[in-house]
């Protein structure tokens, strides 16, 4: 879309994904300090309790081990400190004294968190894992009191996102395993009579260098490595706190419909937790995990047909005005059926055209 389709009179149509975003939990502050060599670490600060779907992320044979992870360890480094009359001394514990190390001599703080795979309908249990760095704040002192207490915390995506926003998604592509060098790399067929095969590169190098250049095409593994896509625009973030029903309604159509299409998404299912809806696609096959992120490089030109710029020398007021008006933009959200040419926009609509009556769990009357 170019600016005159920006100003057209028709209506775009944008293809979007959908994806479930159920709350992460922070579970750790690790601190580093900066050395010439890079980053070192300091000290790592566990949270006092974990999940065992965590702990399940530290064995490879779960069923199988005594299952003793961090049995210990809030023993050993929440246990206070006793005083002369045998009162509890405050913030005496190993870990306040490790969260002021980190305070003290630290550069960098980063916070660990977890993925909650009980609220996924997948057949995973362990939970992934990553480092999030914690950005902003006064100085490291104040970073190390807000990692501390989100410790133990849900932290849900719209906490940390905002509808309009542009984000980066990193994730692992489709995998195609090994292929040749005409579909790896798309190199042009040899003629019909070449001998010995014509799906190949005619010549791979000259004599000297004796060796052959990594620019020259070869067979071998497609697909399933990791990608960055940069600057993929927000529309909406769904809340399950809020009325589910409400969640796709817009200006123009006030439909009380969920996200899911009718019959659920292809190869998912239904989605039961907060979700982000990003514009375009995303590497990768449907339930592969995904990391999202902050722009590194932010978007500075929006070639986009629901983008509108603010004018020059605009107040702040105005800007978030046009901001919201962007967001608002879309008129109309499509949950027909993915399985076919989808008819319906929600079940009722459905079941009445086809003059159906759903059968009513038992002990409630039917509507």
């Amino acid at each position: 879309h170019g600016a005159a389709a920006k100003n057209s009179a028709y209506e775009q149509l944008e293809a979007v994904t959908i994806l479930e975003t159920p709350p992460m939990f922070v579970v750790g502050v690790v601190g580093y300090v900066e050395t010439p060599r890079g980053l070192r670490t300091l000290t790592t600060v566990w949270a006092k309790k974990l999940d065992a779907q965590v702990k399940r992320r530290f064995y490879k044979n779960w069923a199988g081990s005594k299952k003793n992870a961090f049995k210990h360890y809030a023993a050993k480094m929440y246990t206070l400190s006793k005083d002369a009359d045998d009162n509890d001394i405050p913030d005496s514990a190993r870990a306040d004294r490790e969260l002021k190390r980190i305070a003290k001599y630290c550069q960098v703080v980063r916070v660990l968190a977890h993925t909650d795979m009980r609220k996924l309908t997948l057949r995973q249990k362990k939970a992934h894992v990553l480092e999030v760095q914690v950005n902003g704040g006064k100085d490291v002192a104040a970073k190390v009191a807000f990692a501390k207490s989100l410790l133990e915390q849900k932290v849900p995506v719209s906490k940390v996102f905002a509808e309009g926003e542009y984000i980066d998604v990193l994730g692992v592509t489709k995998g195609h395993g090994f292929e040749g060098v005409v579909t790896r790399w798309g190199v042009t067929r040899l003629p019909r009579k070449t001998h010995r095969g014509l799906r190949k590169v005619a010549c791979i190098g000259a004599w000297h260098p004796a060796r052959v250049s990594f620019t020259t095409p070869r067979a071998g593994q497609r697909g399933y490595h990791h990608r960055t896509e940069a600057n993929k625009r927000i529309y909406r973030i769904g809340n399950t706190e809020k009325p589910e029903t409400l969640s796709c309604a817009t200006e123009t159509d006030l439909t009380e419909k969920t996200i899911t299409p009718v019959g659920g998404f292809p190869h998912y299912g239904v989605i039961t937790n907060d979700w982000i809806m990003l514009k375009g696609c995303v590497a990768g096959t449907k339930k592969r995990v995904l990391t999202l992120r902050k722009s590194v490089v932010p978007c500075t030109k929006h070639n986009d047909s629901l983008q509108q710029e603010a004018p020059k020398g605009a107040t702040a007021e105005e800007k978030a005005k046009v901001e919201r008006q962007n967001i608002a933009a879309i008129k109309f959200i499509d949950t027909s059926s993915k399985f076919g040419h989808g008819r319906f926009q929600t079940q009722v609509e459905k079941d009445a055209f086809l003059g159906r009556e759903r059968k009513s769990p038992k002990g409630e009357a039917a509507a």
